[in-house]
């Protein structure tokens, strides 16, 4: 599943995913984009998965666009932006809001920079676990150009619109601990890749039907009326209620039993 720009390794159910273009910060070329395409379609179709680790190697996260990969071929470019007539988003965005479509908990874990499209993609993930010393930007302006990798979508879930103006527009560097609290990381640590396996070992004691269910759940909350997120509770809860997996983790929490949880029969 590895490519030359984007290494993965799946183990125990667990992928962890790492951009892998270290001389460049990470920075997003076409190559890349066509890589991490790649890689979420299999993991979409992966069958056991039960969580996402993603990172960059290296010195940094992902600086963000490769500007000058681009320049080179403006109509290469624009082919990232084009949407077929049957899907709802093009390559640049699916590379970003694909981890937050994966039915599993994606932990994104930064370090360095995070910039503009190395941001968004970060956004997409459920979680961001970051080094002391990474910086955010919203970088975008400084190319005259807007966020377009789903970034509006995402960013809106986490902070209020004058936050998230005021970072569009100015794009301005921002430190880790000020991106927390902002809301725009989930936590600050000094070991972040250690933190993020740490969590993902809890997860793996859970239900993957709820864990899938809870972050559907959750994801669709901040979208809809509060009668509307009622009613999918209900909808998703009946898909979970009596399932195997309900009642190995429910035997696991009565009993001290450690029955192992089976493939996800969760379908949203």
């Amino acid at each position: 599943m590895s490519t030359e720009r984007v290494q993965c390794h799946l183990d125990g159910g667990v992928a962890r995913v790492s951009l892998s273009r270290a001389e460049k910060l990470n920075a997003l070329d076409r190559p890349m984009f066509d890589a991490l395409d790649s890689v979420l379609t299999r993991l979409g179709q992966e069958k056991g998965l039960r969580a996402v680790i993603l990172s960059g190697e290296g010195r940094a996260f992902c600086a963000g666009l490769d500007v000058k990969s681009m320049m080179k071929s403006p109509l290469a470019a624009l082919e990232i932006l084009k949407r077929e007539a049957d899907d709802a988003t093009n390559l640049a965005q699916r590379v970003a809001y694909g981890w937050h479509q994966l039915p599993v908990p994606v932990i994104a874990v930064t370090h360095g920079v995070c910039f503009g499209g190395g941001l968004q993609i970060a956004l997409g993930a459920d979680f961001r676990f970051s080094a002391p010393d990474c910086r955010f930007s919203v970088m975008e302006i400084k190319w005259g150009i807007i966020p377009d990798m789903s970034g509006a979508a995402t960013l809106r879930n986490l902070v209020g619109m004058d936050t998230a103006m005021e970072l569009a527009m100015t794009g301005r560097e921002v430190p880790a601990d000020e991106a927390q609290k902002l809301g725009l990381i989930s936590r600050v640590c000094d070991q972040p890749m250690q933190e993020a396996e740490a969590f993902v070992r809890v997860l793996l004691t859970k239900s993957p039907d709820a864990l899938a269910g809870i972050k559907q759940l959750y994801h669709d909350a901040w979208a809809r009326s509060d009668a509307q997120v009622m009613q999918e509770e209900t909808r998703l809860q009946r898909q979970i209620l009596g399932r195997p997996n309900q009642w190995r983790a429910t035997i696991n929490s009565l009993f001290g039993r450690h029955l192992a949880f089976g493939p996800s029969r969760f379908r949203g």
